[in-house]
């Protein structure tokens, strides 16, 4: 302990190394977590399937497909639409699984992870 310092009030003399212990886990534990998110996948459609986006954990496209179905060249705007719908969808997903993994971690505590 830094010289003088006595410790937090009511902590006792190792509640510091138990504070600092607690952190280590948790910084651990949140290691796992993004690894796990960064593993998984989402998938979301639009268009009632048509389009069918997948995204890893790391945000990034891992697959697309569209359904012959889907491409009209006089309509190519709604085709846009459906992968854009289709890609943000996946992301809120991932979002919420995130949040959901990382709120296990921290307690519900907001963290900059």
């Amino acid at each position: 302990m830094a010289k003088g310092f006595k410790g937090m009030p009511g902590m006792g003399g190792g509640g510091m190394n138990n504070l600092l212990q607690q952190a280590q886990r948790m910084q651990q534990a949140a290691e796992r977590a993004q690894e796990e998110i960064k593993q998984s996948t989402f998938e979301a459609t639009a268009g009632g399937g048509v389009v069918k986006v997948v995204i890893g954990g790391d945000h990034e496209v891992k697959s697309l497909e569209i359904d012959r179905s889907a491409v009209d060249p006089d309509d190519v705007e709604m085709l846009q639409d459906m992968i854009i719908a289709a890609c943000n969808e996946a992301q809120r997903k991932l979002e919420e699984y995130s949040s959901a993994k990382m709120g296990q971690v921290t307690g519900g505590m907001k963290m900059p992870f």
